[in-house]
């Protein structure tokens, strides 16, 4: 996110996975921690971390949000970053927790933990500059950034500046990249026919680039993309941005 200060190398990191990787994609986290690790960062996973309340904020329901980020506020005691394989949910304590917690005897601690979360590929390029070698075989991607990484924590630059580093991969962009798969969280359980709608736009948006992956960096864009590719037989397939730079770069 530009204009934003960013710190030095720290030694340490801690890694929020979030509820989607921990239950549907833990590729998806073990290849971001390693990513981490790699660059000489010792990464600290705190295994009382639980969901960081954006269900129920995005549901109205303040007070359970209120109660789930007082949580995360103990989980992280050191002053190290917090990098989260998710826009969405770093979005939400970035943006959000200061909001709740205003007011409240925990809203200095809320804004420490704000200033100090980062999405991982923010994190990967602001703060680690990273420089990726490419091990595999030619390939032709697309990326779809999700609504809150884009609008609330200002990534949309620093995946493909990622993506772009990998000398066999080719970026093709979507026409459309801005807009919604659809998935919204509860959005596509209580508006399934626009949600529907809208990822079947996203997948002829994607099919129409001629590639072969779709890579995102959040998991919950990435369940409705993917899940409706291969609903359709699609030649098209989902990964999260983390593995897909783990597997091109890591040498077995």
């Amino acid at each position: 996110m530009m204009g934003r200060n960013y710190p030095k190398k720290p030694k340490e990191v801690y890694f929020f996975a979030t509820c989607l990787v921990e239950l549907f994609y833990p590729e998806a986290g073990l290849c971001g921690m390693q990513l981490l690790q790699r660059e000489g960062v010792r990464v600290v996973y705190p295994k009382n971390q639980t969901c960081c309340g954006q269900p129920a904020y995005s549901n109205g329901r303040l007070e359970e949000a209120r109660a789930m980020a007082i949580q995360q506020l103990s989980v992280f005691p050191e002053d190290w970053p917090v990098v989260l394989p998710s826009g969405s949910c770093a979005g939400m304590i970035r943006k959000h927790y200061p909001e709740l917690l205003a007011g409240t005897p925990y809203e200095v601690q809320a804004h420490q933990l704000a200033n100090r979360t980062f999405e991982l590929t923010e994190f990967l390029v602001h703060v680690l500059n990273v420089e990726l070698t490419d091990q595999g075989q030619p390939v032709s991607v697309t990326w779809h950034g999700s609504c809150h990484s884009q609008r609330e924590m200002g990534v949309v630059d620093e995946p493909k500046h990622l993506l772009n580093q990998l000398t066999g991969v080719t970026l093709s962009p979507l026409q459309r990249e801005k807009e919604c798969c659809g998935f919204g969280g509860t959005f596509a359980v209580r508006r399934p026919e626009l949600s529907e709608a809208m990822v079947a736009d996203k997948v002829k948006d994607a099919e129409s680039t001629g590639a072969t992956k779709l890579v995102s960096g959040d998991c919950g864009c990435l369940m409705n993309i993917d899940g409706h590719l291969k609903h359709t037989q699609s030649r098209v397939s989902g990964t999260h941005i983390a593995e897909f730079l783990w597997e091109r770069t890591h040498a077995e």
